[in-house]
């Protein structure tokens, strides 16, 4: 059992640490600053604390602000519980006082430690699976802002020129996103006509030249009338178009360095194997679960990070109430449903059950998370024992005569 608990409210720059003893006497409370030198001095300070017992720190961040601090604790080989902030704030309100600082979270923090028994442990990630979290959350991030710009652009194109903006599909259409960048106005369409036009296209290399080019002059022969936002209007709408191809770029190169780390992890095969895995998905599931399944204790756990598993709220006489979690992890929960989803495509069995789940009265997006669920288990199996997947067989009826 520790001889004291040490616990860390994390901030940007500066955390706040406060040291307590069995009792939950006070030891010590200081602010330090986010700096390899004065954290080292705080572990050992406390670790003097103990004269040789241990120690049992808690953090209520596991990455990002808090990444050099659990680095330093994992290389002192202290061991470190996570306290997500959310319980930090439910748990400040069984306190005395209303007020709110970063010493009293940190005195919290320390508390819940000592008296509590489910936390987990912070647990390190392997190298390839550390590549991917930062790799795939900047390809989230590059998507949203994909997202966010083409909306912009066609609300712009909306302002001067809407039967262009109606002709394509902006989100699917490079030849269309090229098309901007020279042309987005219809006086400009209509003097350079069809046949130019598919030509200028066909140079840049855009596929259905011809058909894209014939879009583009027939909506600029719908409208005749020139708007008092077209100028301004043009101009946003090239540079939106340039933004949107370069995003595109680098999606491009992005995923490619994810393909080719994730390759290299000795899980990629078993992953892969899984009908509704490429490499994209299975990568985001890797970084989520840190590479391997040591931080969860059972498949209902890992479901349960995933917000696969219904938790129930019965109160009183109301009992079979079945929700979904309010704490899980948004990223897994996204990549296990996207998997699941694609895995109607290549896998009877998948297709099966979701069938079934739509014939009990189930909606889609119901049976699909039903069917996410049921493949956490077989990811389980495939990554404890290390086996690809193998795609089960209808059992044949028996002939009658």
């Amino acid at each position: 059992m520790p001889a004291v608990w040490a616990g860390i409210d994390s901030g940007k720059w500066t955390r706040h640490c406060v040291v307590i003893d069995q009792s939950g006497t006070v030891l010590l409370s200081k602010r330090v600053e986010n700096d390899e030198a004065v954290l080292e001095d705080l572990i050992e300070t406390v670790v003097g604390m103990t004269e040789g017992d241990k120690v049992c720190w808690a953090t209520d961040l596991n990455s990002g602000g808090a990444a050099l601090l659990i680095a330093l604790l994992a290389a002192h080989s202290q061991q470190l519980l996570y306290i997500p902030g959310r319980i930090v704030h439910h748990a400040a309100a069984t306190y005395r006082g209303d007020g709110k600082t970063d010493a009293k979270d940190a005195r919290i923090i320390a508390d819940q430690a000592r008296m509590r028994t489910d936390l987990q442990p912070v647990r390190g990630a392997d190298q390839i699976s550390v590549d991917l979290r930062l790799l795939t959350a900047r390809r989230t991030d590059l998507i949203c802002d994909r997202v966010r710009a083409i909306n912009r652009l066609r609300g712009t194109l909306l302002e001067y020129f809407p039967a262009l903006e109606r002709a394509f599909d902006y989100s699917k259409s490079k030849a269309a996103l090229t098309l901007l960048s020279g042309y987005p106005t219809p006086d400009g369409l209509r003097r350079i006509g069809t046949s130019r036009l598919t030509a200028w296209l066909r140079k840049r290399r855009c596929r259905n030249s011809a058909a894209v080019a014939q879009k583009a002059i027939d909506a600029a022969n719908s409208q005749r009338t020139t708007l008092a936002t077209q100028a301004m209007g043009s101009t946003l709408v090239t540079k939106l178009a340039a933004e949107i191809t370069a995003i595109d770029h680098e999606l491009a190169d992005l995923d490619a360095q994810i393909t080719e780390r994730f390759t290299r992890h000795e899980s990629a095969d078993v992953l892969l194997s899984l009908p509704g895995f490429g490499p994209v998905l299975a990568a985001t599931f890797l970084a989520n679960i840190g590479g391997n399944l040591d931080g969860f204790d059972t498949v209902d756990r890992l479901a349960s990070v995933a917000g696969l598993a219904p938790v129930p709220r019965d109160s009183g006489r109301i009992s079979g109430n079945l929700h979904r979690p309010r704490r899980f992890n948004r990223r897994l929960l996204r990549t296990c449903y996207l998997a699941a989803l694609s895995s109607l495509k290549n896998s009877p069995a998948s297709r099966t059950f979701y069938d079934r789940k739509r014939k009990e009265g189930k909606s889609h997006k119901q049976a699909l998370i039903a069917l996410a669920r049921r493949r956490i288990n077989v990811i389980w199996a495939m990554l404890r024992d290390h086996t690809t997947y193998q795609e089960p067989t209808p059992a044949t009826r028996p002939l009658v005569a």
